[in-house]
């Protein structure tokens, strides 16, 4: 095993873990709800395996599921948010992509943080519209999606940071 896999897998049970004990007994409001499991969606290595990249996303989904005993939800925003996940890095990095130089867990920069919050933006839309599953609840999901959007964006970052590693 090389350790780009072990780091990977890791990440994978370390985020979901802190998932299910610590973040989904987190309910602000009744609207903010943070969702910092999708991290390792985010954090994916670029030129990793993308069909790895899909199944593992819709473990982390369904291992979501099977906690919050929310029926697929989880599963299907992070297959959706793995399927756009090529898109979202060309919309936001541009050129960097096409060559592969991009690490997302350094320095926040504002091309960083726009594919993290386009990221976040459609994996949380998706699962709060699959919630409500009712148009007539759309500005219950607006609100709700806006509000953990930031939310969660602000405890990625500071997982980023505390997870980054040391230039010396």
């Amino acid at each position: 095993m090389n350790s780009t896999l072990l780091v990977n897998i890791f990440r994978f049970v370390l985020l979901l873990a802190l998932q299910i004990i610590i973040f989904n007994n987190m309910n602000f409001l009744g609207y903010i709800s943070p969702f910092p499991y999708i991290l390792f969606i985010i954090l994916y290595p670029v030129n990793g395996n993308k069909s790895a990249l899909i199944a593992s996303s819709f473990l982390l989904g369904i291992i979501m599921d099977l906690f919050s005993n929310s029926g697929g939800t989880h599963a299907t925003a992070c297959l959706v948010l793995a399927y756009f996940r090529p898109s979202i890095f060309k919309f936001a990095f541009g050129l960097s992509y096409e060559y592969q130089t991009i690490k997302l867990n350094d320095v926040i920069t504002p091309q960083r943080f726009s594919f993290i919050l386009l990221s976040v933006v459609i994996h949380h839309f998706t699962l709060f519209l699959l919630e409500a599953f009712q148009l007539t609840y759309i500005l219950d999901t607006l609100i709700t999606t806006l509000l953990s959007t930031v939310f969660t964006i602000i405890i990625c970052i500071i997982i980023i940071y505390l997870i980054k590693p040391n230039k010396r």
